[in-house]
């Protein structure tokens, strides 16, 4: 069942810029592709930030990562057995590269062998029921016997029942802080059961404490690493269906387990079924939903890292006037806000690249942007 996938390894200088780009304020993962495929590498795009942002609209000078920095955070995760990967190298997982947002460098643990199998991750309530717990439980089990690792976020209920049943296995931890500041603090010992035989990934830097709105980030990496999503106990406006919901726009299965429709805890799951998640009861039900699946081939992303090249054509200033009016608090398409300006594309992403530089533009789901 393991997936073989060329390998592209970075030298260890494109692994300090990387890690200074992504570093640095307001680069995201999408920022930072966009970044390194318009001027070639990261070590160009790093001198070039101060200028995006400035004709982005900065209001001051955007915080850069230095390079000792970077070098500091290397040296920290590797104390503690971390090794920070980017997409290709071993121990990222496969089917993480094919998410649009796929973080750049992402800090990997435990047993990296893990990362290549194919991946179910369950979900669910924090305050979950003793039925909840015993099914989660039964469902990690007996996937691990069929070969599939589990991924969850170590959080107290479902996920916490699910990485305990399938620590023989192999199971993945997917953390929202950086790998020394685990949350919440009494799983410690769990994580390290989970990374005898598994493993924890994480994108946040060493020592970041996680914040409210790291854990719907850290969602996303959940159903990004896996083949399907089970969300076992969910009440209405759950984290667990901002999973599901990111499942399906990354195109993953998406299983829901039906519940008591009088237990507040069953309502999202309930509901999830209502909008076309797949009902399951047993493991079976997720193995012969992902089966087709698994013999697809997982691609790439094309392109080589740090290749080079020459650098796109950059925007007049009626272009990014003309752009930045049709800009708005209502999102927008990329196609529609190509063509309303009548630019080119490049031209487009150009200044949108540079008003994200500046903190002025959000990106939302499905290729949508608006101003801040």
């Amino acid at each position: 069942m393991k997936i073989q996938e060329s390998v592209r390894r970075l030298t260890e200088a494109q692994r300090i810029d990387w890690l200074r780009l992504i570093r640095s304020e307001n680069v995201g993962p999408r920022t930072f592709r966009s970044l390194v495929n318009h001027f070639g590498s990261a070590r160009e795009a790093m001198t070039r930030l101060p200028d995006l942002a400035r004709r982005g609209g900065a209001s001051r000078p955007s915080r850069l990562c230095g390079e000792a920095e970077a070098r500091d955070e290397l040296a920290a995760a590797k104390r503690i057995g971390v090794s920070l990967v980017a997409p290709g190298e071993t121990g990222y997982p496969p089917h993480l590269t094919t998410i649009d947002d796929a973080p750049p460098l992402l800090g990997v643990r435990g047993n990296l062998d893990v990362m290549e199998r194919p991946m179910i991750a369950i979900v669910g309530s924090r305050n979950a029921s003793g039925a909840g717990h015993k099914f989660a439980q039964t469902l990690a089990h007996d996937l691990g016997d069929a070969g599939f690792v589990i991924a969850s976020g170590l959080a107290r209920g479902i996920d916490q029942a699910a990485h305990r049943a399938s620590i023989a296995s192999g199971t993945v931890a997917v953390l929202a802080g950086g790998h020394d500041r685990i949350y919440p603090s009494e799983h410690e010992d769990l994580l390290a059961a989970v990374l005898e035989g598994g493993g924890a990934i994480s994108e946040m830097p060493m020592g970041h404490v996680p914040r409210a709105r790291d854990f719907p980030r850290r969602n996303r990496l959940i159903s990004g690493v896996a083949l399907g999503v089970v969300v076992v106990e969910a009440a209405h406006r759950s984290g667990s269906l901002i999973t599901a919901r990111i499942a399906a726009e990354q195109g993953r299965e998406v299983f829901a387990v039906p519940g008591s429709p009088l237990d507040p805890r069953a309502a999202g799951t309930n509901d999830l079924i209502k909008q076309g998640a797949a009902l399951i009861t047993e493991a079976s039900d997720v193995i012969n939903a992902v089966r087709p699946i698994m013999r697809r081939p997982i691609n790439l992303p094309a392109g080589e890292p740090d290749r080079g090249g020459p650098e796109a054509e950059e925007p007049a200033a009626s272009d990014r006037a003309r752009i930045v009016g049709l800009l708005g608090p209502a999102p927008i398409g990329l196609d529609d806000l190509i063509r309303m300006a009548d630019a080119s594309p490049a031209i487009v992403r150009t200044v949108l690249l540079e008003l994200e530089l500046a903190g002025r533009l959000e990106r939302h789901g499905g290729g949508l942007v608006s101003m801040i």
